[in-house]
């Protein structure tokens, strides 16, 4: 499986950035898939949930209400919309496919993308 996460970018406060994920090789409607995040210093951590029925979405509580989690399975590609953006979501955001919805850990996910830089300015 190959995951190749796209879109980030610099951007104002207050702005938006929609994040993609193409994963390549599997079967994609099998697959719960997460975005996470890793800033400076700071360990991974959990951004958004998809299930793969795309009925089911989970957040963290720091990004809870600007973003939103989607996924095309016809395009084979997930999304991260990003709005209402803030300094402190500077990070490099990756996508991951895992197999058990409400997982919000890394070691819970297999696959990874290499990631794509955001960067919001004050």
């Amino acid at each position: 499986v190959q995951l190749q996460a796209s879109g980030g970018g610099l951007v104002q406060a207050g702005g938006s950035l929609r994040l993609s994920c193409a994963i390549l090789g599997r079967t994609f409607s099998t697959y719960v898939m997460g975005w996470f995040r890793q800033a400076p210093g700071k360990e991974r951590e959990f951004v958004a949930g998809i299930s793969w029925v795309a009925s089911t979405t989970y957040y963290a509580d720091s990004i809870k209400g600007r973003f939103t989690i989607s996924r095309d399975d016809a395009k084979n590609t997930l999304y991260l919309q990003m709005n209402s953006l803030k300094p402190e979501d500077t990070a490099v955001y990756y996508c991951a496919t895992g197999r058990y919805i409400w997982r919000t850990t890394p070691n819970d996910y297999d696959d990874w993308g290499q990631g794509t830089q955001v960067t919001v300015s004050s």
